[in-house]
């Protein structure tokens, strides 16, 4: 068992490797190629793995051949010859075969999910047969946010994004900052985590297996100080923008929760000033800290990651995590002290 510990750590170590060296020399040829191999070599394993029953083998298989053709879609459209960035892109989608399984079949409480090498020696493959039904609905749910009109919101929005350099800058207008100002006498932020139903929040559900997927942040109740990172709606570039409520339900059954955080006028006002130098100096989304988890310069954020930040920076945030792993839902489940106070719920 432990030569079997061994070279699982050496296979993860050599795969990092290929996939930093895909970001930086690959080509178009090259990421279709691999695309193609990963595929037939993880539907030939499943095929050959006896102890996996036959429904399985089958929703596994047509899995991998879903996201072989959506790598394959954005390695055609996304002009990797020429552009660092979505070389690193498209890198990073290459082992998302390796995380089917995982995406599929994972689950809190209940649903049964593949085990590590660990778990190997002592799990039972019985719960297969209980569960066929959990995962047919893992299934069903991954088919329809890997949807060809998904995919291609998704990419055709890739374009305009970039983690790298600022590309938002004085997105809130005077009229923002006005009305911020004359909420600082409400003694709370009020904090929105909300089910928005774009492709992009759906995806990130598929992974985080969570409803609500986006967090923003407010200086009113009637949240018309609204604002978080976001794509930009096509209106601003992507990074800190305003919101709308409109925006925020793409969906029938998309929903909105609103807190409230008790805070002094101090504390409003050191959230606002940071906001203000954002707005000015720059920002963009930090789209590929979905992933990495890391940012690469100060202003580039995803949408809890800034909401956690300016929580911090007025020395108000009420659970202790890096602010690059903070998910949307920990704004709630770690509120371990209750310093939130819910306010409302808007259902569309």
């Amino acid at each position: 068992m432990n030569d079997i510990f061994r070279y699982q750590q050496l296979f993860q170590r050599v795969a990092f490797f290929l996939l930093i060296i895909m970001a930086i020399f690959g080509n178009l040829p090259l990421f279709i190629v691999a695309s193609i191999m990963i595929a037939l070599f993880l539907t030939l394993k499943v095929c050959i793995t006896t102890r996996y029953p036959t429904n399985l083998k089958v929703i596994l298989s047509f899995g991998y051949i879903a996201v072989m053709v959506v790598q394959i879609v954005f390695i055609a459209n996304a002009n990797v010859d020429q552009y660092f960035f979505t070389r690193i892109i498209a890198a990073i989608l290459l082992p998302l075969s390796f995380l089917l399984e995982w995406a599929v079949m994972r689950k809190n409480d209940d649903v049964f999910y593949l085990p590590s090498l660990g778990e190997l020696a002592t799990i039972s493959f019985e719960p297969f047969k209980e569960n066929l039904q959990a995962i047919h609905e893992q299934v069903s749910s991954v088919g329809h946010v890997l949807s060809g009109n998904n995919i291609k919101a998704l990419f055709s929005d890739l374009h305009r994004h970039n983690s790298l350099n600022y590309i938002n800058e004085r997105s809130l207008d005077t009229d923002f900052f006005a009305r911020a100002e004359q909420s600082l006498d409400d003694p709370n932020l009020y904090i929105v985590v909300s089910n928005t139903g774009t492709p992009a929040s759906q995806l990130i559900g598929l992974f985080t297996q969570k409803q609500f997927n986006h967090a923003s942040l407010s200086f009113d109740r009637e949240l018309s100080t609204i604002i978080s990172y976001n794509g930009g709606e096509r209106v601003y570039p992507p990074g800190l923008n305003p919101e709308m409520l409109s925006s925020l339900h793409k969906n029938d059954d998309a929903s909105i929760l609103i807190y409230r955080l008790p805070v002094t006028r101090a504390q409003k006002e050191i959230v606002l000033n940071t906001i203000r130098e954002i707005n000015t100096t720059g920002s963009a989304y930090n789209i590929l800290g979905l992933i990495t988890k890391r940012s690469l310069r100060r202003n580039i954020m995803f949408c809890s990651q800034f909401v956690y930040r300016m929580l911090e920076i007025a020395d108000v945030a009420y659970f202790d995590k890096k602010a690059d792993d903070v998910r949307p839902t920990d704004f709630i489940e770690l509120d371990y002290h209750r310093q939130l106070n819910y306010v409302d719920e808007i259902k569309f």
